[in-house]
């Protein structure tokens, strides 16, 4: 059975391998504007299920396509990628010294077969300097990343606990992945190329 991700993100990439499944990447070139006054979770369910559709339309009715969408909160105002240094330091500014929600989109097709929900979790972090926060923005880390930080990487230092999925904050919640795989008669056990002795 094809299992395809319909993102184009590393991290998505890694998160999946971690479960050793074989799979295909085929990232899903669709219009991702907001569309107001869409909810910030609906936004997040929307954008996972056009990824995933738009992957499923040209395969056949049993690959299963996984798609997923994160976003960041704060004050119910979404932080998408910075557009430069100066919005990436901004970026950490407002979510130094406070908590913030991220939101990720989860999809799981398969012909008629169709998952989809929003995994949110709640991140605490840290007081921020604009120093620093110009520091780790000359890193290249939070560049391409929903709210200017990885939790993955050297960004990890100003987060100081988070209530929630941790791979959903990485953008793919495993947990939930494997409950929709499931649903749609997608086994992991099954497929894992993990040894069990």
């Amino acid at each position: 059975m094809d299992l395809i991700l319909a993102s184009a993100s590393p991290r998505r990439v890694e998160l999946l391998a971690s479960l050793g499944l074989s799979f295909a990447q085929r990232p899903a070139d669709i219009d991702e504007t907001y569309h107001a006054p869409e909810t910030p979770t609906a936004y997040v369910e929307r954008m996972a299920l056009e990824k995933a559709s738009a992957i499923a339309a040209s395969l056949s009715a049993d690959a299963v396509v996984v798609g997923a969408d994160t976003t960041v909160l704060v004050d119910e105002h979404i932080l998408g990628k910075p557009r430069d240094a100066a919005d990436g330091v901004a970026m950490l500014q407002q979510l130094s010294g406070r908590s913030h929600r991220v939101l990720t989109g989860l999809s799981v097709l398969r012909g008629q077969r169709q998952q989809v929900q929003c995994i949110e979790s709640e991140v605490w972090f840290r007081a921020i300097g604009v120093e620093e926060a110009e520091r780790y923005w000359a890193t290249g880390e939070p560049a391409d990343k929903a709210g200017g930080y990885g939790i993955q990487g050297i960004g990890s230092i100003f987060v100081e606990r988070i209530a929630g999925s941790y791979s959903g904050v990485m953008g793919l919640p495993l947990a939930a992945l494997e409950a929709q795989l499931r649903t749609v008669g997608f086994d992991i056990w099954t497929y894992t190329n993990r040894s069990t002795a």
